[in-house]
């Protein structure tokens, strides 16, 4: 596999998934995301080091499943908050800890470079059809009679969850566009390192006076990403996530690698069930939307491969 380079991609976008910072099984204390934040930076940091101008963004999916529980328990105290103010509120909270991380292991490596998270807007249509038809879960797990009380009361939705109970759905709308796109290219040509489009980022939507509002919503991180790539110029696109590589036949009997697919073979892979909705689903799509519009590559691994994946040696490389 021909290795990664900064000449050949000086701007990058590398996307942290949330599931790569709690991992299944892990309660996901303070302690344990610093920690899982700690091996990434330290993977990125030797990345930046090397040349790549870098823009960071993070999933948050467990992390606002916290804190809408918190809200659960506290909401006899302290009202709670719209989605959209919790999508916010992690995305400040996750691009603190990221950004301190970095700039520590940048610190430890003799280097002094800015680092600024960006509370990132991201504008849906209104009448996308995912308001009509919920279907991202969020939050705790609920009993059954439980879930059909917060239907009545609160006028939520919710879904069965694989036999673990119900939970909370809501619109995952397409996203348009990145209101702070132009600040974030600024920052990048400055020499600054980036973390923005936290979580989806906040999703807003344009009234007719030409005011922005937040909706009740949850936007794919994946597909966020690779409008920001697109937005601001970048040719390389970086997925971080639990596997080490894409896997056809996933969760099957016997998985088999993908180390090098090309857009078109990825789709196909997709349209055929390998990839699912809930897990590799949207990075694919969103590798396939990237490449098409004249995105150079995409890669795909674990935060501790990502000094190997760039060398060529592991990680799903996807090309047009």
């Amino acid at each position: 596999m021909i290795p990664i380079e900064p000449r050949q991609y000086p701007k990058i976008v590398l996307a942290l998934g949330g599931n790569a910072l709690i991992r299944p099984g892990e309660p996901g204390t303070l302690a344990e995301q610093n920690r899982r934040i700690r091996q990434a930076m330290a993977q990125t940091a030797d990345l930046i080091t090397a040349g790549f101008a870098t823009v960071i963004t993070h999933g948050s999916g467990p992390m606002v499943g916290h804190l809408l529980l918190q809200m659960e328990c506290a909401r006899a105290l302290v009202p709670p908050m719209p989605l959209f103010i919790s999508d916010a509120d992690t995305e400040g909270s996750l691009g603190y800890l990221i950004q301190q991380c970095l700039v520590n292991e940048l610190h430890r490596r003799g280097r002094t470079q800015g680092v600024a998270t960006v509370i990132t807007q991201v504008v849906v249509a209104a009448d996308d059809p995912a308001f009509l038809a919920p279907d991202k879960p969020i939050g705790p797990f609920y009993p059954a009679a439980e879930a059909q009380r917060l239907e009545r009361e609160r006028g939520w939705r919710l879904a069965a969850d694989a036999g673990r109970g119900w939970r909370r759905v809501v619109p995952s709308p397409h996203p348009l566009t990145i209101i702070e796109h132009e600040i974030i290219a600024y920052l990048l040509r400055g020499g600054f390192i980036v973390i923005a489009a936290g979580g989806g980022g906040v999703p807003v939507v344009r009234r007719p006076d030409g005011d922005l509002q937040g909706v009740e919503a949850v936007i794919d991180k994946d597909r966020v990403s690779a409008v920001l790539a697109q937005e601001i110029g970048a040719n390389l696109l970086i997925f971080l996530t639990a596997v080490d590589y894409v896997y056809a036949d996933y969760q099957r009997p016997q998985p088999r690698p993908l180390p090098r697919l090309t857009a078109a073979e990825a789709r196909k892979y997709f349209e055929e069930g390998h990839f699912p909705a809930g897990s590799m689903g949207p990075k694919i799509e969103a590798a396939v939307d990237f490449l098409s519009q004249g995105g150079k590559r995409v890669l795909i691994t674990q935060p501790e491969n990502l000094a190997a994946a760039l060398h060529g040696r592991t990680g799903t490389h996807i090309f047009p």
